[in-house]
């Protein structure tokens, strides 16, 4: 495209670190943490068609790697590339442009130790089955949604962000596109007061630069953005309903822009499925754009209501699953995993509500529940919350964020403290084809829960062959309501009790409350 002489002439350089403003212009930065932003900020041309003509990369090489980084149009002639550099030590980058304004610029940055509360990205453990940070800290998602959150007033995106700095989630579902009725709607430019007079071909960066500032707020709470691209319930704007090109242009864009965001997850789309106009194969291609696109390489996943995406493919990182009924005990959890071969979150397993809906009048009790049968099959549950008043009856904590109503948050707080004190790389399904409903790991540590039974007592039998090692273990039973944990007495040491288990001959049970939703923890003395 034709650039003009004064846009040539007057193109500057300019940078941001990791606590990066929206439309920030400091000086460039010499230093940058490690899974930190480092932004370059280009003026360029602004006439024509900016997000299809203009082209602009960056190479990052440091004396190990090599990186290609895309950059991206903010508006108003400005254009940015985000790097979060995945090593220390120095970088140099040169830009690659189409515009003669944005092309062969070169600088160099440091990458530094990163900060207290810089983790780095989540990764996928080498088993697959279990999340950790990149600086090898243990992640255990106990994750929420709040599909539109994001998009609500600046004062229920505060009133959300508060309730979530105080509450137990470290990971939250968000729609780009909005689902229910929101403050900003528009992605695209307008072109007439239509539900549909918008045009695909134009991004407004206005609503992605406030839709990265609730990302941005994320990370400043530790928490994971876990963003879905695309989504079935906005028939009315069809912002799901483009054409492939439309797609790839928009998954571009979001790559570009969030992708260096430390916080960020892909969810390709909510009830992919039933997404009007996609079949499997175009997912598949979208998949195919993203992971072109995205450098940075992010979690990847997709959700559906019926039918099952095929999580073993290569572009998916762990699998994301809408199953109530998967999670009312661990015999029904494990099967998912070895069909995976992969980790596991069942991000929808039904909702705590008051709801005339059947997905969504779960008590805090039953949710609860699902979380533990989850966690002792060996994966990951999601939270959700549908509980409204009569002065507010279209609102909700699942639609538009806000304050939570409901009993199971604190009770989430309580397992997730449970699985932050567990065994590494997290807690696998023991003997699952028998009868021994245990998660833990082998020799070493142990869960079983009751669900809703009553029991007053538990053979405390473990399965160990003759050959494996006989350890000795201490005993704890949790009430998973209540939030108790009461020690039992004294020290378990094991010995054979036939082929294939082992227990103490001299303490072959011990004796529960008769209570429901009980669970017992073994540890290796």
């Amino acid at each position: 495209m034709a650039v003009s002489r004064r846009t040539m002439l007057g193109a500057t350089l300019g940078t941001g670190a990791a606590a990066l403003m929206p439309q920030a212009s400091a000086a460039p930065a010499a230093t940058v943490e490690r899974w930190g932003l480092y932004e370059i900020r280009l003026d360029g041309p602004d006439a024509g068609h900016p997000f299809d003509d203009v082209q602009l990369t960056a190479t990052f090489e440091s004396a190990r790697k090599r990186i290609t980084i895309p950059g991206f149009y903010d508006g108003g002639g400005v254009y940015r590339i985000r790097f979060s550099p995945p090593e220390l030590g120095g970088w140099t980058w040169r830009t690659t442009s189409n515009a003669a304004a944005l092309d062969g610029r070169s600088g160099a940055v440091e990458s530094i130790a990163p900060r207290p509360g810089n983790r780095g990205p989540v990764r996928m453990t080498p088993d697959g089955y279990h999340f950790v940070y990149a600086d090898g800290t243990p992640y255990r998602p106990i994750g929420t949604t709040a599909y539109s959150w994001a998009l609500q007033s600046d004062a229920r995106c505060a009133e959300t962000l508060a309730t979530l700095k105080a509450g137990p989630f470290n990971k939250i579902r968000m729609c780009v596109f909005p689902n229910v009725p929101s403050v900003a709607t528009d992605p695209f430019v307008r072109t007439g007061s239509g539900s549909k007079d918008w045009d695909p071909t134009r991004l407004d960066p206005a609503y992605f630069r406030r839709f990265e500032d609730r990302i941005r707020r994320l990370g400043e709470l530790g928490i994971e953005a876990d963003v879905i691209l695309f989504h079935p319930y906005d028939k009315k704007r069809g912002y799901s309903g483009m054409r492939r090109a439309d797609d790839e242009r928009y998954l571009r864009y979001v790559a570009a822009r969030f992708g260096a965001f430390r916080n960020v997850w892909w969810s390709m789309a909510n009830e992919y499925d039933i997404v009007e106009g996609k079949v499997v194969a175009d997912w598949d291609h979208l998949f195919e754009v993203l992971v072109a696109a995205d450098p940075h390489d992010r979690l990847r996943s997709i959700h559906q209501l019926d039918v099952y995406y095929d999580h073993r493919k290569p572009w998916i990182t762990h699998a994301s699953i809408q199953h109530g009924a998967a999670v009312l005990d661990d015999g029904r959890v494990h099967p998912h995993r070895n069909f995976a071969q992969k980790a596991v979150i069942f991000d929808e397993v039904i909702y705590e509500g008051n709801s005339d809906k059947r997905w969504a009048r779960l008590t805090g009790e039953q949710l609860v529940e699902r979380f533990w049968w989850g966690t002792v099959g060996g994966a990951y549950v999601g939270h959700g919350e549908v509980i409204t008043d009569s002065g507010d009856p279209d609102h909700s904590w699942l639609g538009q964020g806000g304050r939570l109503r409901g009993t199971s948050p604190p009770r989430l707080a309580f397992l997730r403290r449970i699985l932050e004190s567990g065994p590494l790389p997290g807690i696998d399904p023991i003997q699952q084809f028998w009868d021994y409903h245990l998660g833990g790991r082998d020799f070493s540590w142990y869960l079983k829960y009751f669900g809703s039974a009553q029991p007053t007592e538990w053979a405390v039998v473990l399965p160990t062959r003759a050959k494996d090692p006989h350890n000795s273990f201490r005993i704890d039973v949790i009430d998973t309501w209540n939030m108790t944990i009461t020690p039992v007495d004294r020290v378990f040491r094991m010995a054979q009790l036939n082929e294939y288990d082992v227990h103490d001959p001299q303490r072959p049970t011990i004796t529960l409350p008769g209570k429901p939703y009980i669970a017992v923890r073994v540890t290796k003395v």
